[in-house]
């Protein structure tokens, strides 16, 4: 494996605030490798320890076999989530200036191409829509063709189908052999793109894996969650042996529930006499790993099926 970027028993504290608690990691040439964690788990401060702009207390790092602070800038692309370019450039202009910077610069043009903003090239970065601004900027971020591309939330504010778009595009890159490094809060982004997740929480990367693994592991089973006007009790609840339930504040949540047992366990809840407002099937995923290792909720969560909505007559 040809490691492109690696970081090893990295530590760095802010005052009494330890923000890396010996992080440890490596990153092979094309990988996407995702990196999830709560708010103030380090995230942005072992981005910055591998791009060096940041110095840990102890531990290195290395970027293409180099030091991060010596590292050929030419070969780094980094796009950090809050960023703004001047609003007074067009789409066009703004591409073409950041290409200026590098030797070997891709076509501004093809760039725009790839990003889905061909048609909104000679508009200013200010009447951008916020998705079209985001774009912008990864254009940006791609001019110099990086060998090792850093990505803060990439598809904030891009619509669906942008989103998609531009999930292919990664898919691309990492084919032609860039590396890319992502954070994100969004559990679909880093499903659908990241070869391995890094769950980082309070300075520690807690686990590392392929996304598949790591719900087998950590994710638990699926569950058809049940949403009551009232309380309820499951005395009169006859299921079967397989499934598990248990009373929640929201109505009653069933474990086990495969989507063939989905009709048996709504029977079941009709035959009780238990009135439901809707009836959620989910499959354990990303976030319900985040949420067995953390214990808290994923700032981008949302269900991952839904299979029956609707209330009993």
């Amino acid at each position: 494996m040809n490691e492109v970027l690696v970081a090893d028993d990295l530590r760095k504290s802010y005052g009494d605030v330890e923000a890396l608690s010996g992080v440890s990691l490596s990153v092979a040439e094309g990988e996407v490798f995702g990196l999830i964690g709560p708010n103030g788990a380090g995230k942005t401060t072992l981005v910055r320890a591998l791009t060096g702009t940041t110095t840990p207390d102890s531990g290195s790092a290395s970027v293409l076999g180099s030091d991060p602070t010596s590292v050929d800038r030419q070969r780094l692309g980094l796009l950090p989530q809050d960023f703004t370019p001047a609003g007074r450039l067009t789409a066009r202009e703004l591409v073409a200036y950041y290409a200026g910077l590098y030797d070997d610069a891709r076509d501004p043009d093809e760039l725009l191409s790839d990003v889905g903003l061909a048609d909104a090239a000679d508009t200013w970065y200010e009447n951008l829509s916020g998705g079209q601004q985001r774009r912008a900027c990864i254009a940006l971020t791609l001019a110099n063709d990086p060998d090792v591309l850093f990505l803060d939330e990439p598809t904030t504010g891009i619509d669906p189908a942008g989103r998609r778009s531009l999930w292919s595009l990664i898919d691309d890159l990492a084919a032609r052999g860039t590396t890319v490094f992502l954070t994100s809060h969004s559990m679909a982004e880093v499903e659908r793109l990241a070869d391995r997740v890094g769950l980082l929480n309070e300075g520690q990367l807690v686990t590392v894996g392929h996304p598949d693994d790591l719900v087998a592991e950590h994710g638990g089973e699926n569950r058809l969650v049940v949403q009551t006007a009232d309380s309820i009790s499951l005395d009169d609840v006859s299921l079967p042996a397989s499934l598990a339930a248990e009373v929640t504040a929201e109505g009653v949540t069933v474990y086990g529930v495969g989507p063939r047992e989905i009709g048996t366990t709504v029977s079941a809840l009709d035959d009780a006499g238990i009135v439901y407002e809707s009836l959620v099937w989910k499959q354990p995923g990303l976030e319900e790993v985040y949420l067995s290792l953390t214990g808290e909720q994923f700032e981008g969560a949302r269900p991952t099926a839904a299979a029956v909505a609707g209330g009993s007559q």
